[in-house]
């Protein structure tokens, strides 16, 4: 049995949990100096297959790895989360920056948010083109809006979308990009064989509709799916100082229409993050993945971000996916709820008899889509963790759901 180790030498196991919710012993290993912090990144939740199972895992470990050096060198949540979707986006595997989804017109175009959990201050960009790090452009977006208001007296903003959004992202010195280096040979083919399917399916709708009335059948039972990643990444960070982070950045739907925006984008949707404070005893961190529309239409980020301020998280966060997402009444006419969450749980715990804190950390992970991939690490760890969660055999995506996740522990010593 693997262990994670904690500032103290003591050991703490991990509980991954499975659709039923009962735990399997497994942990994690770590070696080094004593730690400063603990990142949890995914490659999204959709459909990942074996045949690439070690490039998502891969890209996983590397931003994990980026994250954590931040936070080595001393840096806060917000920049060490910000390096991990940075890694995440420049992954051509990822439908974020590189390698994202094309849209109707054959371009890229990206939605990201990030959220500051100590200050609560959040960024956001929607429907961006020509950028290839979204996520750069949301964090500048949080940080701009930090420094008070514009002339004569101007809110600053906090979302942009489109044109505008890229207009601000080259006058605040943040390089362009086009979309044909953005596109890669997996997502020009995929848009191919998507429009060729779109062909088809207009062609079927139109021979559909000059059918006899007696005819039985509709058209969408004519219709070839259209194959969309739905593998928005994401992170969640804690640092030294117990602040949490959480960013979150999709390439969207797959022949999406163009000026789209999902939930990558919208407040409370694609991730949440909120600090400890009086009404809340816990530092909570989440990010989100899945179809965009049934993500917006629950808010599950701050859903979820509520729930778990629970004593037991596990269960918290199953009820949440449970009633708030796939029970949701706001879903009740769609045949299946896709979508995944990544948690982060930090409470402050009681000085020790060493003049330290010990800070007692949860992380989980949840989807209903047939598998989501996550990696985790904390800054004493020598290496990531990485595992491709996947539903249990029988399940039904859409309509089930698996969670798994561990705890472990982060000194914190008083000089």
């Amino acid at each position: 049995m693997e262990k994670l180790i904690n500032s103290t030498g003591c050991t703490e196991t991990v509980f991954p949990l499975n659709y039923s919710g009962t735990k399997h012993n497994s942990s994690i290993s770590s070696r080094g100096p004593r730690a400063v912090g603990f990142v949890l990144v995914h490659a999204g939740a959709g459909y990942h297959s074996e045949s690439k199972a070690k490039e998502y895992k891969h890209v996983c470990k590397r931003a994990c790895q980026k994250a954590v050096d931040r936070l080595r060198t001393g840096a806060m949540a917000l920049e060490a989360v910000t390096a991990a979707l940075t890694e995440l986006e420049d992954s051509p595997f990822t439908n974020a920056g590189t390698g994202s989804n094309l849209n109707l017109s054959g371009d890229v175009e990206c939605d990201a948010s990030i959220m500051d959990g100590k200050s609560l201050d959040y960024g956001a960009v929607g429907a961006l083109s020509g950028i290839k790090n979204p996520v750069l452009v949301a964090r500048r977006l949080l940080s701009e809006a930090q420094k008070g208001k514009l002339s004569a007296g101007r809110i600053p903003p906090c979302f942009l979308v489109g044109i505008g959004a890229q207009q601000w992202a080259l006058g605040h010195g943040i390089p362009p990009c086009s979309s044909e280096k953005m596109a890669t040979k997996s997502s020009l083919a995929a848009y191919k064989r998507n429009k060729r399917k779109m062909e088809l399916a207009e062609k079927t709708e139109l021979t559909f509709l000059k059918r006899p009335r007696s005819s039985s059948g509709t058209v969408r039972e004519f219709m070839p799916p259209i194959s969309s990643s739905l593998d928005t990444v994401g992170a969640v960070v804690v640092d030294q100082d117990g602040n949490v982070a959480a960013a979150v950045s999709s390439g969207g739907l797959a022949m999406k229409h163009p000026g789209r925006v999902g939930q990558a984008a919208h407040y409370g949707c694609g991730c949440w993050a909120e600090n400890a404070h009086d009404a809340k005893p816990c530092g909570t961190a989440v990010s989100t993945s899945g179809c965009g529309e049934h993500l917006i239409r629950t808010m599950l980020a701050r859903e979820c971000s509520t729930a778990v301020q629970t004593e037991d998280a596990h269960q918290a966060l199953l009820e949440a996916m449970q009633n708030k997402f796939i029970g949701s009444p706001f879903l009740a006419s769609e045949d299946g709820v896709l979508g995944g969450v990544i948690v982060l749980k930090c409470k402050r715990g009681d000085e020790q008899n060493s003049g330290g804190f010990q800070d007692l950390l949860e992380f989980l992970w949840s989807h209903t889509t047939e598998s989501m991939c996550v990696g985790y690490m904390s800054a004493h760890d020598s290496k990531a963790k990485t595992h491709i969660s996947r539903l249990p055999p029988g399940a039904v995506a859409g309509q089930s759901l698996a969670i798994e996740g561990g705890v472990c522990r982060l000194g914190v010593t008083n000089e």
